[in-house]
């Protein structure tokens, strides 16, 4: 399979899981499409893209319009005897042009594509930018704020950037297993995720409101589920929310028994609530669970119903997870689900 057509197979294997596990985008914005870029890199991206599809636009043009008219010219008649027709051999002038005008042509690509390349891998960071770490692992995302103490999962969150004073947020790409690629398609293009490498991208959103991305990199059977959500604040609203997440978990008395079932059963050893001996590293943080719109890694819309089918049987949402079935009986379920409700 030739690399477009791996692309194209990607893209609606990428927007086909998105529909069935996030339903339809609530607004045309939400679309993840390359054609309407919301951020820096991404528009430089498309615009780059509108070049070469421009130039190659009009060399098919050109090709197949010379191609048909000495089809219709030189096309055999009836009143042809079958001979052939004088032939040319060797012309400078045509030698010349189909020489040097290629040439010039893929010099204007290679020097319009290293400008991008140099723009986005090389650009400045700025003073206030904001710094995430995202760590893939089969099948989800880690994002660490290191200079706000803020873990979560999933669901970014960052301040719109205002293009007259850029506040653009960095991020450093890490792998704690195999290959996975980080894409947000209006916000930037796509950056691998490779083990015991280290790579970054950046992006600086020009309008509030929801993101939709995915892994582009085959990582595993369940690849096309580990979606990923990024939510553009305003600058209150982010504050916030860091706010928010910086805060321990509190739970009343009323759910103790919720608590105690899950420091006591095998959740802690992969999961981290923080105020709790909860501290595992594994899998996501969920110290602030419900405050996140869906679970599974945008598998599925973060409900207490949807909730407890994950934690019983986790392969009814995403057939091949790294999540074990606890197998919990009815009483304990209700009293643990109870619980991570509280925690917000």
């Amino acid at each position: 399979m030739s690399k477009v057509a791996g692309i194209a197979v990607l893209l609606a294997g990428g927007l086909l899981a998105a529909t069935l596990c996030f339903g339809a985008p609530a607004s045309p914005s939400q679309i993840p499409s390359i054609f309407k870029p919301e951020s820096t890199p991404a528009d430089s991206i498309f615009r780059l893209s509108l070049l070469v599809l421009s130039i190659t636009g009009l060399i098919f043009a050109v090709v197949f319009s010379l191609l048909v008219y000495s089809v219709a010219k030189y096309r055999r008649r009836g009143a042809d005897d079958g001979r052939e027709p004088p032939q040319v051999y060797g012309s400078n002038q045509v030698e010349l042009a189909w020489t040097v005008i290629p040439v010039l042509i893929v010099l204007v690509l290679f020097l319009a594509t290293a400008r991008v390349i140099h723009s986005i891998q090389d650009a400045r960071k700025p003073s206030g930018a904001i710094e995430v770490i995202a760590i893939g692992h089969q099948f989800w995302w880690e994002f660490r704020y290191p200079a706000l103490g803020v873990v979560t999962a999933n669901e970014l969150h960052v301040p719109v950037s205002d293009p007259a004073d850029s506040s653009p947020t960095f991020i450093t790409l890490l792998s704690a297993d195999t290959d996975h690629s980080f894409w947000v398609p209006r916000l930037a293009g796509k950056t691998d995720l490779i083990p015991n490498r280290v790579n970054h991208t950046w992006i600086d959103p020009h309008e509030t409101g929801l993101y939709l991305g995915q892994c582009a990199q085959y990582c595993g059977i369940q690849h096309a589920k580990m979606l990923l959500r990024v939510y553009v604040d305003s600058p209150e609203q982010f504050d916030q929310w860091v706010h928010e997440q910086k805060r321990p978990a509190v739970a009343n008395g009323s759910v103790e028994e919720g608590r105690q079932i899950f420091e006591t059963t095998a959740c802690v050893n992969c999961h981290a609530v923080s105020g709790t001996v909860a501290d595992g590293r594994f899998g996501p943080d969920l110290t602030h669970l419900m405050s996140r719109d869906t679970i599974a890694s945008g598998a599925a819309p973060n409900t207490p119903d949807n909730l407890r089918t994950w934690i019983q049987d986790p392969d009814s949402i995403k057939p091949g997870s790294l999540m074990p079935a606890m197998k919990l009986s009815e009483k304990d379920l209700d009293a643990l689900i109870a619980y991570l409700e509280t925690l917000r």
